[in-house]
């Protein structure tokens, strides 16, 4: 019943701007064939260039305007393109305006949106006007032609009909509502080369982020715990050096040619103590070291995706099928990022999803490398949010990471299960 009365409502935005579009599209539309015209006449003229500049700067103004409007009415949020360059000069600041893909794609949408506009015009006027037309059909006969008159097939079907074109109107509304947020992506946003542009900024951002807190994680464990370990180290290799000059009668540090006195028994029971905590010492901080340095370059990557994602998986909480096909060896940035979304998948699996088994399938063909982890989970990943199969920051921080190196990431997660998270990116940067 719900479904039902929502496909017969009708918003209030969309309703608006159908009402609003008649007019504002009649005035975008004349002042595009305008320009267009006057541009054509005065091209062999010395006011040609100057008009076309100044209509062109009207234009972007208008298309700011339409973005607004669509925004606030139809709910679609248009980024902004960017701004204007403005060079000194008037020359400069001419050419400017003439390459500016984004006034061209302003005008051509202010000539466009003309044909919309009327056809939202006419579906949220023409179409409940015709419903009272059919409905009312008897009466309005009646009213032209007074006198006896024979009821007709239209004044039995005139009703129904009627209703039925009052019923179709919303779907209708909601159509040219669509089609005018498709219009307004198509050509009211920025250009290709903007978004990429924002695009490299925003993965730039990312990256240096990232780079920091890692080599300040990476400072802060060298200082609080390599170092320690190794100033331990230290002071135990002190203590069995005061040991040994206590046996030798010898100062510590100093060279041993001889005991300068008689010689003691040994503690050895107190030395083998030392050397074993020295030892123990010694394999913690190489441990620890390890554990550092593969932060920064897993040595398993040295034999390629094809060596490092076996023994990636091999650790794995979750039983891992492997899967793959790798005709060509990609750089070794883009190994690096797949590798460690690889390690962030299978935590997240381990972590979050429950499963009982997981499958990753890994590729390289074609100038594109694709990394597929499914797992038979209970479901529900979002990027950004925290529930299911995966920790929502944790995928959003993925899709962060791979967007540095132009890669996209793919979140399949119905509630229940199961969870597909594709990673795919460029072989070569």
């Amino acid at each position: 019943m719900a479904e039902r009365w929502r496909y017969l409502s009708v918003r209030g935005g969309e309703l608006a701007f159908a009402l609003l579009g008649l007019p504002i599209g009649v005035l975008g539309g004349v002042y595009a064939v305008a320009v267009l015209y006057a541009g054509a006449l005065l091209s062999l003229t010395v006011l040609g260039l100057p008009f076309v500049v100044a209509a062109l700067a009207g234009a972007r103004g208008l298309g700011g305007l339409h973005r607004r409007l669509v925004g606030r009415l139809l709910g679609e949020r248009v980024p902004a393109p960017g701004a204007l360059p403005r060079p000194s000069g008037a020359i400069a600041r001419g050419r400017a305006v003439l390459t500016d893909p984004v006034a061209w794609r302003a005008l051509l949408y202010l000539l466009l949106r003309l044909p919309l506009g009327v056809l939202g015009f006419l579906v949220a006027v023409g179409l409940p006007l015709s419903c009272v037309w059919l409905v009312g059909f008897p009466l309005w006969v009646r009213l032209l032609e007074p006198g006896p008159r024979p009821v007709g097939w239209l004044d039995v079907a005139g009703a129904p009909a009627g209703l039925a074109v009052l019923a179709a109107m919303p779907a209708a509304l909601r159509a040219v509502s669509a089609a005018d947020r498709g219009l307004a992506r198509l050509l009211l946003g920025p250009v290709r080369s903007q978004e990429r542009v924002r695009e490299l900024e925003t993965a730039r951002a990312t990256l240096l982020a990232e780079n920091t807190d890692r080599l300040r994680r990476l400072e802060r464990d060298l200082h609080d715990g390599t170092q320690a370990q190794l100033v331990a180290l230290a002071i135990t290799l002190s203590l069995t050096d005061d040991a040994l000059g206590a046996v030798t009668g010898d100062a510590p540090g100093d060279a041993r040619t001889g005991p300068a006195g008689p010689p003691g028994a040994p503690d050895t029971e107190r030395l083998r103590t030392l050397v074993d905590r020295a030892r123990r010492q010694t394999d913690d901080t190489i441990a620890e070291l390890r554990r550092l340095t593969r932060g920064i370059h897993p040595v398993a990557l040295d034999g390629g995706l094809a060596q490092a994602l076996p023994g990636l998986t091999a650790t794995a909480p979750v039983p891992v099928t492997v899967r793959l096909d790798l005709r060509e060896r990609p750089d070794a940035a883009i190994e690096q990022a797949v590798y460690f979304c690889a390690a962030e998948l299978l935590t997240n699996v381990a972590k979050h999803s429950g499963a009982a088994a997981a499958e990753l399938t890994a590729s390289a063909a074609d100038g594109r490398v694709r990394l597929t982890v499914r797992d038979d989970g209970r479901g529900g990943a979002v990027p950004g949010g925290s529930s299911g199969s995966g920790s929502g920051s944790g995928l959003a921080g993925l899709a962060e990471r791979l967007a540095a190196v132009d890669g996209v990431l793919r979140v399949d997660s119905p509630p229940g299960g199961p969870t597909t998270v594709t990673a795919e990116l460029p072989s070569r940067l």
